[in-house]
């Protein structure tokens, strides 16, 4: 469940660059000879969006498994973005026209939903998130890890991605000069998440042109592609790391350190943003999709967080420790027996505790995702600088799974006794069942296939973790009291 900050660095990441429009459909309802005017008018509108977004975000269309624009990366430039701008406002006219009354119970639904996000797109443009284009979460320093989003079959994959190589350093171009005008309107982050970006940076400048993260597709090849195939695009892909990648990012690392981290701000908050207290109630209002303040929501923490600390306390009596709770919490944080040792062996137990839940999902649901998954380390480069685990979607064609991804850096922080209910927030019954799922509905719009509302996928995977008692996997008092540490995590950010 992401804390408001973190719903901003995410708003950013996911709107400035991409300035991704929220709604995107496709005609998935009722065949066009039972549609009246309006409901034909509306699923014209959803289809011709998807196709927009398609178009307008091609590092998205290619994690769908949409090959179309697999050679090309965003246009970032600020004209590209107030052009976009302009056609989502055009989009809302051309929604206002049709006649929302003609329309079943069914797509009024649908039309709500679809005007609710671009009305949001079009309200939000004016706090500028496209002026903040990575955070250590992600950005320009992680766009390698596309390909692992990515099939590479075909001599043409390999060649749209060498494409997309000698594209970068426009890409780039675009992108530091929303970051300078971020500089100019003081739309940024603090330092204390924005340090951490340099590392990152750093690990691209690689002096073995193979041991670029952006070489990892041309290290193995499908039997259906001849040699003499398979060495000239190798060849080709090392002339384009050497001359448009690590070029471009050492330009960038000289710009980014020099430029951008000394403007950013030294205290952390909303308020130091122009339009600080609005852009954080605009947050508030997006990530709950309710008309609650923030004053609000931080007095309903403040209950949550009085409701679980009196469940710990429990746990903290059952197991029979005799000093205070944050004793009892130095006590697991210290304690030897609640750690692997190595990266490996929390791994291994990662993927065995999946292996144990996926068989008790029929307990508790009738209809499960057809789709996979299975469980990855984080990239080991943002690794010190993200949380603890992900979800990644799984491709909209079935061609990948969807993905789990557990933090192995420093295996010595990361407890026993809090996997069972990362396990169950991050993949099954937690994201990827709902997720997985909900793009499997072949009778919805794209925009709710592959779209959604932090307050119900974080609150589905807080649900998933309650279903841990009922599956009979909290077997014991630490695992539970793992599960009372995730919600105290919620309740206090």
């Amino acid at each position: 469940m992401r804390t408001l900050l973190n719903f901003l660095i995410i708003l950013a990441f996911a709107t400035l660059v991409l300035n991704y429009s929220p709604a995107h459909a496709q005609n998935a309802e009722a065949t066009v000879n039972n549609r009246n005017p309006a409901t034909r008018s509306l699923y014209e509108l959803f289809d011709a969006e998807w196709e927009y977004t398609m178009r307008e975000n091609p590092t998205f269309a290619s994690s769908l498994g949409d090959r179309r624009y697999n050679d090309r990366w965003e246009d970032a430039s600020l004209t590209a973005i107030a052009r976009r701008h302009g056609h989502d406002r055009d989009v809302i006219a051309r929604l206002a026209a049709i006649d929302r009354g003609q329309l079943s119970a069914r797509d009024q639904l649908n039309y709500d939903l679809f005007k609710k996000d671009y009305d949001a797109s079009v309200e939000g443009y004016k706090f500028q998130w496209y002026l903040v284009p990575l955070t250590q979460r992600g950005g320009v320093q992680t766009a390698d890890e596309l390909a692992d989003l990515l099939r590479f079959e075909t001599v043409k994959d390999y060649e749209d991605w060498i494409a997309r190589l000698k594209a970068f350093p426009l890409y780039m171009e675009q992108t530091m000069a929303l970051m300078r005008e971020g500089i100019r309107t003081r739309t940024m982050l603090p330092k204390v998440i924005m340090n951490r970006v340099t590392a990152q940076v750093d690990k691209q400048l690689v002096e073995n042109v193979e041991a670029s993260a952006f070489y990892k597709p041309f290290k193995r090849f499908p039997n259906s592609i001849p040699a003499n195939e398979q060495t000239r695009l190798q060849q080709a892909a090392r002339n384009a790391i050497t001359q448009n990648i690590i070029p471009t990012f050492k330009s960038f690392r000289e710009f980014y350190v020099r430029e951008y981290l000394p403007a950013s701000f030294d205290e952390v908050g909303a308020w130091k943003m122009p339009m600080g207290e609005e852009r954080y109630a605009f947050a508030a209002r997006q990530n709950t999709t309710t008309n609650l303040s923030p004053r609000e929501i931080h007095e309903m923490g403040l209950r949550e967080v009085a409701r679980i600390r009196a469940e710990m306390e429990k746990i903290k009596t059952q197991v029979g420790f005799k000093g205070t709770l944050q004793e009892f919490f130095q006590n697991l944080r210290t304690d030897p027996r609640f750690y692997y040792k190595t990266p490996e062996e929390l791994l291994a137990a990662y993927r065995a505790m999946s292996k144990r839940i996926d068989p008790l999902l029929l307990k508790v649901f009738r209809t499960l995702p057809r789709t996979p998954y299975g469980v990855e380390p984080i990239p080991e480069k943002i690794a010190p600088d993200t949380t603890t685990a992900y979800y990644n979607q799984p491709a909209a064609d079935g061609s990948r799974a969807g993905t789990y991804y557990v933090n192995l850096y420093r295996p010595e922080t990361r407890p026993k006794w809090e996997m069972m209910a990362l396990s169950l927030h991050e993949s099954v019954p937690g994201h990827h069942l709902q997720i997985a799922l909900a793009q499997e509905q072949g009778d919805i719009p794209n925009f709710r296939r592959f779209g959604g509302y932090t307050a119900f996928v974080e609150g589905w995977g807080l649900y998933a973790e309650s279903l841990g008692d009922e599956m009979g996997l909290y077997d014991d008092p630490y695992s539970k009291f793992g599960q009372l540490t995730y919600e105290m995590w919620r309740a206090v950010r």
